[in-house]
């Protein structure tokens, strides 16, 4: 009988580590995938250095154009950048896990859980602090995008944040639009034979 050959130890260890970043990352992210952005840049960016800061501000902005949730989809991308196919399967099998156990006995116990007023205390405070990371987040991403003094990114963004705070249009079609803009911006560039901002 032949024996299945097995990762090298380092590349072990590697898919180890990154299922278990994943794992504590998703475990503590409450209040929906945007948060999960400010945990997945301390750890992969300012921590491991596995990727870097322009790299993750490309994921989340694919991981929010594509479908399904953001948290698996950055996943998927961060987890096949350090180590390929069974990085992205490790980085997802730790990103579902947490939610699927959590979900799973609240469900079980959801008659327990509902009219309980110290799990609703608990939860208000958990709004504060989501709110105040998904802020944190959004100061980062606007900060770097200005940070590319480029008229053209800038006045998308405030574009954007006019449509959908403002006249409550959908986020699909804010998504869509800013793409387009950002392909068309990528044409002309690209006709003129450079890449510098415009």
């Amino acid at each position: 009988m032949t024996k299945k050959p097995s990762l090298p130890p380092r590349d072990a260890r590697l898919l180890w580590k990154l299922f278990v970043s994943t794992l504590v990352i998703s475990s503590f992210t409450f209040g929906g995938g945007y948060v999960i952005v400010n945990f997945m840049k301390r750890k992969y960016v300012d921590e491991l250095h596995w990727i870097t800061e322009q790299e993750m501000m490309d994921y989340i902005a694919l991981s929010q154009s594509s479908p399904g949730p953001i948290a698996v989809n950055a996943s998927i991308l961060v987890g096949w950048h350090v180590a390929g196919f069974w990085g992205m399967l490790a980085a997802v099998l730790g990103t579902v896990l947490p939610p699927l156990v959590i979900l799973s006995v609240i469900s079980y116990m959801y008659s327990l859980f509902v009219g309980n007023p110290y799990v609703s205390l608990v939860m208000r405070g958990m709004k504060a602090g989501v709110a105040a990371v998904i802020l944190d987040v959004v100061f980062t991403m606007a900060r770097r995008v200005l940070k590319q003094r480029s008229i053209v990114h800038t006045l998308l963004m405030a574009g954007a944040f006019i449509a959908a705070f403002f006249f409550k249009v959908n986020v699909m079609y804010i998504i869509l639009s800013a793409a387009a803009a950002g392909l068309l911006l990528a044409l002309l560039q690209r006709r003129r034979g450079h890449g510098s901002a415009v």
